[in-house]
């Protein structure tokens, strides 16, 4: 026979100092002790144990299906129901942390439909201009330029959607994977606008007999490790590296 626990009781198992760690998704108590995602009580750098999550599951990037694999250890009573700012988003506008209540997943899929393009169109333009430095082909240089001028384009938006979900996420907590992207989107952002710029008003700098031609072919090859690493480190906090 399952156990019935409140609020309170609940609040017990947290995971800290050798306590099991439980939570509670859509009014089922699950055990997600043995899990590596939950050491100490902490999954994410926010979720705790410990507490009712069924807000934060309809926004997360995965389905309650994935506490499937945890036992269910007993269930929730005498829940009170979600506030709108639970709901929603502490400490942002009332109106904001409406419109995330009635659409939970604008929580997440911003960011990830907007930042896809500016690493394509950056590691586009890093395999054009090689092809362009190697054949020589005027098509390879231009078909480059634009894919810059498509990364600059889409790479305020990335960065707007991803510091938007850092705030309403993780609560603007300092975490090193963002501190790194941030430093690196702003270095894409002027490398872009470097390199766009010079080829707008230089049609010859991407020919690589000149010095100028290898500096600005530098530029633009480092734009593909940078907007990759970036990539990475998101996916990193999306999906964290250690699985069960």
């Amino acid at each position: 026979m399952q156990n019935e626990f409140d609020e309170t009781a609940l609040k017990a198992f947290d995971g800290k100092d050798g306590r099991p760690a439980y939570i509670c998704a859509g009014g089922r108590v699950i055990d997600v002790t043995g899990s590596r995602l939950w050491a100490g009580g902490r999954h994410m750098a926010r979720h705790e144990a410990g507490r009712d999550l069924s807000v934060d599951l309809a926004s997360a990037p995965h389905g309650p299906e994935v506490l499937d694999r945890y036992p269910q250890v007993g269930t929730l009573v005498n829940a009170p129901a979600p506030s709108p700012a639970a709901a929603g988003a502490p400490g942002l506008p009332p109106i904001v942390s409406a419109v995330l209540k009635r659409w939970p997943i604008l929580r997440r899929h911003p960011h990830p439909a907007t930042v896809h393009f500016p690493i394509v169109f950056s590691v586009c333009a890093t395999f054009f201009s090689l092809l362009y430095s190697l054949s020589g082909k005027s098509t390879f240089d231009a078909t480059a330029f634009y894919c810059l001028i498509g990364a600059l384009v889409f790479m305020p938006a990335g960065i707007a959607t991803g510091l938007a979900t850092w705030r309403i996420n993780y609560m603007g907590r300092p975490m090193r994977p963002v501190a790194i992207k941030r430093l690196l989107s702003f270095a894409v952002v002027l490398d872009l606008a470097v390199v766009t710029f010079w080829r707008a008003c230089v049609p010859s700098a991407p020919g690589i007999a000149s010095a100028g031609g290898v500096v600005y072919l530098l530029l633009v090859v480092a734009l593909a490790p940078a907007v990759l690493t970036i990539g990475y480190l998101g996916g990193t906090l999306t999906f964290p590296l250690d699985k069960d």
